[in-house]
């Protein structure tokens, strides 16, 4: 029985010596891959050191560092939309407060480049509320402000120009419409002569009209006087 608890004890400290020593392993690997990663990131080159951090989390899905690291190196590739998400993704995951307020000051950062202002704002707050001192995430904080103000401003300036744009087009669309009408009812009106005539044709004319008028009178009264003389006779 004694020799029986003795070969399960040593089987027991065999499994946890060779789990002890595949950690090791695993562990010595991830840090190699995180320090070449550095020393590449450190040289500027930084897709060589994404490439070293990324084949870090393979190995260790987990690492806090090696998700902050490739945060750190996709921003410096300047794709801010996926550094912005590894951010905000390791600062729902991790509980250090050091750690916490440095993620949210660089996904301030990824938001403040992708000109998202607003979100920025809230990022840089949610550091300093782990990290009040923190006088980079300060700073920060008061340019995005500064920026989402001016971004407000050229928003409501582009609405402003865009309203009087479409008003000149509405006074345009207005003024060719009275045009329009215009010129429809002067189509409708019957045609002019507009050659100009002297004042003696004028006098000319007007003599001549009032003759045809007396002509036209006499025989109105002619044809009166008849009708009445017929008249007449007829009640005799």
């Amino acid at each position: 029985m004694d020799l029986g608890i003795k070969v399960k004890k040593q089987k027991y400290f065999l499994a946890a010596a060779f789990l002890f020593f595949g950690l090791a392993a695993f562990c010595q690997k991830e840090n190699a891959l995180l320090r070449q990663g550095n020393r590449d990131f450190n040289k500027g080159d930084y897709k060589e050191a994404e490439k070293n951090y990324r084949k870090a989390l393979e190995v260790n899905k987990q690492s806090e560092k090696g998700q902050f690291n490739l945060g750190t190196a996709v921003y410096k590739n300047n794709n801010f939309e996926e550094s912005a998400k590894i951010y905000t993704n390791l600062a729902g995951s991790t509980a250090d407060k050091d750690v916490k307020s440095k993620v949210f000051h660089n996904l301030g950062n990824s938001l403040l480049q992708s000109k998202e202002y607003e979100k920025s704002i809230g990022a840089y707050k949610n550091a300093l509320m782990n990290d009040p001192k923190n006088k980079d995430t300060k700073y920060n904080l008061e340019y995005a402000r500064m920026m989402l103000k001016k971004q407000q401003q050229q928003q409501q300036q582009n609405k402003d120009n865009k309203d009087k744009k479409d008003d000149k087009k509405d006074q345009k669309d207005k003024k060719d419409e009275n045009k329009d009408q215009n010129k429809n009812q002067d189509q409708q009106k019957p045609p002019q002569d507009q050659k100009k005539i002297s004042k003696e044709d004028a006098d000319r004319m007007l003599e001549a009209l009032k003759n045809d008028e007396k002509k036209t009178m006499q025989k109105v009264k002619k044809q009166k006087a008849k009708v009445q003389v017929t008249g007449i006779e007829k009640d005799w």
